[in-house]
């Protein structure tokens, strides 16, 4: 190929919204267009019949991922109206050929989808040998939202085929001239124009940074081992609850200050109700950023004041969650430092000693450890584990962007049961 293309992915499960958004990515520059994997799936090639309608100067994907029955899949996504035809690279070698053989005769190209390939750069130099048009190097949506990428694939099947290759998975305006460099010929972008509220203007962005204008943006980010907060500050603890499918969140314990929000690592203390000794000299053993989660066994006395405030924002704490009481209701929220509990009285205890700092937490069926990841907002508390905060953290963050998205489509005169398609979905 003489040049980079840019290729819409439609992974929609309804063909109204698909159409809708194919329209702006087109008017934005997109050459290539994509029934994705979703779409066929729940519409049929229905779906590739009314791209090539609508679009008939185009060039048409029927993102099939052929596993068998080759021939008879590629031509009868051929005879819908598709250019290319995707294979996996999984399937058997009898499989591909017959994909390449149906090819030939019904006049379309065959991709194949390294997708999970155990060893990509070999696979894609025996494809080359079968007869393949292009290959895909791929990162799934569940490998990004563990913060991989496709580009040292792509490097390695780069220095393997002489192929055209496409490229799929975590592409942004910020990476795409990595991509060019690497070997990347066709650029696959989903989320990063599908969940924008304005998809022409990405799509425009994207040609643009293709041809090599520069672009910088902190949109579509993903969080990765070493930036997880910055990300995570970014989304609502509505989002990471359904990232977590409505696990991980604490009940029963609320903002003290409308609007309050924090976002940290955690350090555990567990102490009786109204003994305030382990809460305040947690504050001093706490890091820069730390929120302290602490389990008073939801009840009162108070374990917290304005003076523990006070102490909290010198040492530049994250925040403070306490299951159980506080007291100095006015001064705390005067402060403004990010505090929730369950509970208000004015009567604290004494400082006795008693738990522990660090200790793993059981609160209302949540378990926490120190070093866990905690996110807080007006809706309530989440926990994130710490070996699912990468995963987790990603997952919150695309829900978000597909919220914007949705929500552009209401503002532009729909209503969310429209958009969601909810009488199609409905059980039965």
């Amino acid at each position: 190929m003489d040049k980079v293309t840019l290729q819409i992915a439609l992974d929609f499960i309804d063909l109204d919204r698909a159409l809708a958004m194919a329209r702006e990515a087109v008017a934005g520059g997109a050459e290539w267009v994509e029934a994705g994997t979703p779409l066929i799936k729940s519409v049929g090639l229905d779906a590739v019949r009314a791209l090539r309608k609508e679009f008939q100067d185009k060039f048409i994907i029927a993102d099939m991922k052929v596993m068998d029955a080759g021939r008879t899949e590629v031509e009868y996504a051929a005879k819908a109206g598709a250019n290319l035809v995707t294979v996996l690279a999984a399937a058997a070698d009898s499989t591909i050929s017959e994909c390449v053989e149906a090819a030939a005769e019904y006049g379309v190209k065959i991709a194949c989808d390294l997708i999970n390939t155990p060893n990509p750069a070999e696979r894609a130099r025996e494809l080359e040998l079968l007869g393949v048009d292009y290959i895909d190097v791929h990162t799934p949506i569940d490998a990004q939202m563990e913060g991989k990428s496709p580009f040292a694939t792509l490097k390695e099947v780069r220095a393997n085929t002489s192929l055209p290759i496409c490229v799929a998975g975590g592409i942004t305006l910020n990476n795409v001239q990595e991509v060019i460099a690497l070997g990347g010929n066709v650029m696959i972008v989903g989320g990063a124009i599908t969940k924008t509220k304005d998809a022409k203007t990405s799509a425009k962005m994207f040609v643009e940074a293709i041809s090599g204008k520069s672009v910088d943006t902190a949109d579509f980010a993903r969080a990765t081992a070493d930036n997880i907060l910055e990300i995570l500050r970014e989304v609502s603890v509505a989002n990471v609850s359904d990232a977590m499918f409505h696990g991980g969140v604490i009940s029963g314990i609320k903002s003290l200050t409308p609007g309050a929000k924090c976002a940290g690592r955690v350090l555990t203390v567990r102490t009786a109700p109204g003994d305030w000794a382990k809460p305040v000299i947690a504050i001093d053993e706490a890091n820069e950023g730390d929120i302290l989660l602490i389990d008073a066994g939801g009840a009162t006395p108070a374990i917290w004041g304005e003076l523990a405030t006070t102490s909290a924002i010198q040492k530049k704490l994250g925040g403070t969650v306490i299951f159980g009481a506080i007291r100095d209701t006015n001064e705390n929220r005067e402060l403004g430092y990010p505090l929730f509990c369950t509970t208000t009285c004015p009567n604290a205890g004494e400082p006795k000693g008693y738990g522990e700092i660090g200790a793993a937490l059981l609160i209302n069926g949540i378990s926490v450890k120190s070093g866990d990841y905690l996110i807080a907002d007006n809706d309530g508390v989440a926990v994130i584990p710490q070996e699912k905060a990468v995963n987790i953290t990603n997952k919150a963050m695309s829900i978000l962007e597909n919220e914007n998205r949705l929500r552009s489509e209401i503002e532009a005169g729909s209503t969310l049961a429209k958009v969601a398609k909810l009488k199609d979905w409905e059980r039965k």
